[in-house]
């Protein structure tokens, strides 16, 4: 008996520990903040109400992005070239997107692969984190030179059913197509008949490729509002039936040339890098 009662406390206690193990795995997988990253979350000064932080990644490990976090898209959904006309050919390479001190570095590179002039690189979050309404807020350093267009943006999580316009688009930050240091956000969605429209402005700001800014995005059900360093410089007003009341993914991305830079490339360009400091995501 005493030794079947010592058996029994045995598989008691390791019963014990499996759920108390499993208890712990079930809170460390509902954690939305990075799991690949060392560091703790930084310091952050949300304003208004999006105070909680529910996501984020602070590239705080070097090598390659965390693949809990994100997804290179490398292969060419229209009809094997890239939208808009652009030059670059996007990869999975560390060549084009790697952590280091810090930082996630997203580089453009002057070379040939598969029959396009440039490589770079574009991660989503799609399936991997999605939501509804809230604070996106991105420090960035964007690459240099003429034909860069780097983007900080967001897609709604139904792209793959409905497609493009009818999902929704909203871009936090993009630059290149202006006059250097003049950057802009956008939402694009579909008219009435079907047809896509957008609304832009644009803010010129100083050193965006020497310095760190901080790019951010509001937005609610009544409207997306955009900011650089806190700076309020454009809002869009959301009416009933546009396609913002439902859950976005986000993506960063360098492209090279294309329609929004009207095609031109400088010549000398043979590499540059849009550095993250961090994506946070508040509600």
């Amino acid at each position: 008996m005493k030794n079947f009662f010592i058996v029994g406390l045995l598989f008691l206690n390791i019963a014990c520990d499996n759920a108390k193990n499993n208890e712990e795995k079930k809170d460390t997988s509902q954690t939305k903040i990075q799991e690949c990253s060392s560091g703790e979350i930084k310091e952050a000064r949300p304003t208004g109400d999006y105070n909680v932080l529910i996501w984020g990644d602070e590239f705080d490990i070097d090598g390659r992005p965390c693949p809990d976090n994100w997804f290179h898209e490398t292969v060419p959904p229209n009809n094997g070239s890239w939208w808009n006309n652009e030059f670059q050919h996007y990869t999975n390479r560390e060549e084009n997107s790697i952590v280091e001190n810090g930082v996630l570095k997203i580089i453009a590179r002057k070379e040939n692969y598969n029959g396009k002039q440039y490589t770079s690189a574009r991660l989503n979050t799609m399936n991997l984190f999605e939501f509804k309404y809230g604070k996106v807020e991105v420090k960035a350093k964007l690459p240099s030179g003429q034909g860069t267009w780097p983007a900080l943006w967001m897609l709604g999580a139904n792209f793959d059913v409905v497609d493009w316009p009818f999902c929704g688009e909203i871009d936090i930050l993009e630059h290149g197509n202006k006059e250097p240091g003049e950057v802009s956000s956008a939402v694009h969605l579909p008219n009435a008949e079907g047809n896509h429209y957008y609304r832009t402005a644009s803010l010129k700001i100083e050193n965006e490729s020497s310095a760190f800014h901080i790019y951010s995005a509001i937005w609610s059900p009544e409207k997306i509002e955009f900011f650089v360093d806190g700076v309020s410089y454009h809002i869009f007003e959301i009416k009933e039936g546009m396609p913002f009341d439902k859950p976005f993914y986000i993506l960063l991305n360098v492209a090279m040339g294309g329609d929004f830079t009207g095609n031109k490339v400088d010549p000398n360009f043979t590499s540059s890098a849009m550095e993250i400091d961090y994506v946070r995501v508040y509600q």
